[in-house]
C-alpha cells in the first residue's frame, strides 16, 4: 500500500482532515468505494494482507457482532478512513492538502497514515494491537461510560473525580463522556443530574475507554510500539492528549500509548485548528459523528463528509 499521495498537492489553510472513532462503523461500509474506485479497493486488499484477516468481508457483510468487536472495529475505521481518501483524491474531489489533520481516538492512526508519519500497513496493524489490548483491559476490569450533556468540563470534572470517575472525550460544549467502574459511572451520573446535567445517556460499550482502567492497554501498545520509527508529519497533526500540534516524530508513540487512559479533548482540538484559520473540516471514513460535533462546537465551521462513493461529488457531500 503506497503512501498517501499528497506531498505535491498546494496547501489549503483554511481545510483540515478529521478521521472518526469508534462507534461510526456500520454493515456495508466501504462496500461502494471498492466498487468505483481502484485506491480505494487497493486499500482494503492491503489491510487484509496486513492483518491476515478479511477485514474486507466483515466490513461489506457483516455480521455486525463481528464488526463491532473492538478488534475489528478499530482497524475497519481506520481501513475505511483511508480508502475514501484515498477514493477523493483519485477522482479529484480533493485537489488540495490540509494545514492540519486529526482524529477521533483510534482515528489519531488514520491521521498520522494520511499525513505520512507512518504507513498504512504499520498503522492498521498497530490499531488492531490496539483493539485487541483494550478489549483484554475491559474484559479483566468491567467498566462503562455514560454521555453527559448539559455541563461544562469545568463543572464536571470534579463531579466525576468525587465519585472514582474521569472524563473521557470531551467532544463539544455540553457534550461530554464520563468513564470508570460500574458503581463510579452510577454514582456521578447521579450526581451530574443533581448539578444540573440536562441528561446522561448510558453507552452501549464495552469498557471505560479513556481512563485509567485501560492502563493495562496502554502499558501493552508501549511495547508494540517500541520498535516503530515514525516519520516526519507532512502535516501538523493535532494531539488527542493535549490538543495541540504534533510535529516532531520522537513524540508520537507517546501521544498514542497515552491517548488511551486520557480524554480525547476533541473540542479543544477543533478550537486550536480554528484558531490557525482552519474553516473547513472535511471529514473522511463512515458516519457523519464529527461533522455533528462540529456544528455543536460552532456553527459557522463548514463540514463536508466523505464515507461513500456518492460523497466523492460536490453535489454528494455537504
Amino acid at each position: 500500500m503506497p503512501d498517501v499521495p499528497i506531498d505535491q498537492l498546494p496547501v489549503d489553510p483554511t481545510v483540515a482532515w478529521v478521521f472518526p472513532g469508534q462507534g461510526a462503523q456500520h454493515v456495508g461500509m466501504g462496500a461502494d468505494l471498492v466498487d468505483t474506485s481502484a485506491t480505494a479497493r487497493a486499500v482494503f486488499t492491503a489491510a487484509d494482507i496486513a492483518l491476515d484477516v478479511s477485514l474486507s468481508q466483515i466490513c461489506f457483510d457483516g455480521p455486525e457482532d463481528e464488526l463491532t468487536r473492538t478488534i475489528n472495529t478499530q482497524p475497519a475505521i481506520v481501513t475505511h478512513s483511508i480508502a475514501a481518501l484515498s477514493a477523493a483524491l483519485e477522482t479529484d474531489a480533493i485537489t488540495s492538502r490540509p494545514a492540519f489533520v486529526a482524529g477521533h481516538s483510534l482515528g489519531e492512526y488514520a491521521a498520522l497514515v494520511a499525513a505520512g508519519a507512518i504507513g498504512f500497513d504499520e498503522g492498521v496493524r498497530l490499531v488492531r494491537e490496539r483493539g485487541r489490548l483494550m478489549q483484554e483491559a475491559c474484559d479483566a476490569e468491567a467498566g462503562t461510560m455514560a454521555a453527559v450533556l448539559g455541563l461544562e468540563q469545568d463543572v464536571l470534572a470534579p463531579i466525576a473525580a468525587e465519585h472514582g470517575a474521569a472524563l473521557c472525550n470531551a467532544n463539544a460544549p455540553g457534550n461530554i463522556t464520563i468513564g470508570g467502574t460500574l458503581a463510579a459511572v452510577e454514582a456521578a451520573s447521579t450526581a451530574a443530574s443533581e448539578a444540573g446535567a440536562v441528561k446522561v445517556v448510558p453507552l452501549a460499550v464495552s469498557g471505560a475507554f479513556h481512563t485509567p482502567l485501560m492502563q493495562s492497554a496502554a502499558d501493552g501498545l508501549r511495547e508494540a510500539l517500541a520498535g516503530v520509527e515514525f516519520k516526519q508529519p507532512r502535516t501538523p497533526v493535532i494531539s488527542n492528549v493535549t490538543a495541540t500540534p504534533l510535529e516532531d516524530p520522537a513524540t508520537l508513540a507517546t501521544e498514542l500509548v497515552d491517548q488511551v487512559t486520557n480524554p480525547v479533548l476533541w473540542a479543544a482540538s477543533v478550537k486550536c485548528m480554528q484558531e490557525a484559520g482552519v474553516t473547513t473540516l472535511i471529514e473522511f471514513g463512515p458516519g457523519r459523528v464529527l461533522g455533528g460535533l462540529a456544528r455543536r462546537i460552532d456553527r459557522g465551521l463548514n463540514t463536508i463528509n466523505i464515507g461513500t462513493a456518492g460523497d466523492l461529488t460536490p453535489e454528494g457531500s455537504d
